[in-house]
């Protein structure tokens, strides 16, 4: 504990002294995550917070996902408030799979073992978000088989973690899945709800993405006497592990295989908002990681695998 204290005060104070020493530099890595939060993050998932905060609070989930849940109700052996969870996780993109696992969970509409496996394979990067910033940045101009990278292989690793992992234990709490529903509010309840938590998550995101932005600074100072392409390939990497959009858009299209392996893991920013949003829960974080860090090995093999069948 001595150890993690005083490597923390250590931290802080190097992160302090950078700030003070290069404050412009400072202030454009800030800047560029405020931005990035109010112009990607506000208007993409605000909305759908508040949305999704509605239907789960009028227990509305079972109607809103009516047509599919025979399918992915029957294949997943899982609950309509389960599926919801899913659909919301897979459409809307992070952090909405945990920030919905999260309100599911504390509703009581499912159950701890549900909500970690929703957390497990559902809190991915959005498809909006994929198609109009990441491909196109990396110059990628054929979707089909990154969207399969992306989107169907944590599907498949969800569906075999159900019979395997969370065979019995979802069997067992599912099966009484109405037990777990309360009375649904009235509509401005509801409304009222869901803004005031929704604008609390969204802001705890922008925190987080303003923060880890700015830690672009250590390997930017760490690694300036580098010349191009280099120092660009280096800093891009290194913060494509801090925060996933940045780093992105410092690599481009520089570095295609690594930034497409590296998505399904998110970065140490999606770790810490994945954590915000769950935090108020007993839903492991820990585990969290371990599956996406799983996830990240198999899409590697993934794309390892399709290199050598597409060249």
């Amino acid at each position: 504990m001595k150890l993690k204290f005083y490597l923390y005060t250590l931290l802080a104070f190097i992160l302090t002294v950078i700030i003070l020493t290069f404050p412009a530099d400072c202030l454009a890595l800030a800047l560029n995550g405020l931005n990035l939060w109010f112009e990607r993050m506000i208007p993409t998932l605000f909305p759908f917070m508040v949305l999704s905060g509605i239907i789960i609070r009028m227990n509305l989930t079972g109607s809103f996902v009516k047509l599919l849940n025979p399918v992915l109700g029957r294949l997943f052996s899982i609950s309509s408030s389960c599926v919801y969870g899913m659909i919301i996780g897979f459409l809307c993109g992070f952090p909405m799979g945990a920030h919905v696992a999260a309100q599911l969970y504390e509703q009581k509409q499912i159950s701890k073992q549900e909500a970690s496996f929703l957390l497990a394979f559902c809190n991915n990067i959005g498809p909006v978000y994929f198609l109009s910033f990441v491909l196109p940045t990396l110059g990628l101009s054929y979707p089909a088989p990154f969207l399969f990278g992306m989107y169907a292989l944590p599907f498949l690793y969800g569906l075999f973690l159900r019979y395997t992992v969370y065979s019995a234990s979802i069997k067992k709490e599912s099966s009484g899945g109405e037990t777990f529903k309360e009375a649904s509010l009235s509509l401005f309840s509801a409304l009222d709800e869901s803004v005031f938590q929704s604008l609390s998550s969204i802001a705890r995101l922008g925190g987080y993405m303003v923060f880890f932005n700015l830690l672009f600074i250590l390997p930017i100072l760490s690694f300036q006497s580098l010349k191009e392409p280099f120092l660009t390939l280096l800093t891009g990497g290194i913060g494509c592990l801090l925060e996933i959009t940045g780093g992105i858009g410092r690599l481009k299209d520089n570095a295609q295989l690594f930034v497409l392996c590296v998505l399904p893991f998110g970065g140490l920013s999606c770790i810490a908002q994945t954590y915000g949003m769950i935090k108020d829960t007993d839903l492991s974080i820990m585990d969290y990681v371990m599956h996406k860090m799983i996830l990240t090995a198999i899409t590697v093999f993934y794309y390892l695998l399709l290199t050598q069948i597409w060249f």
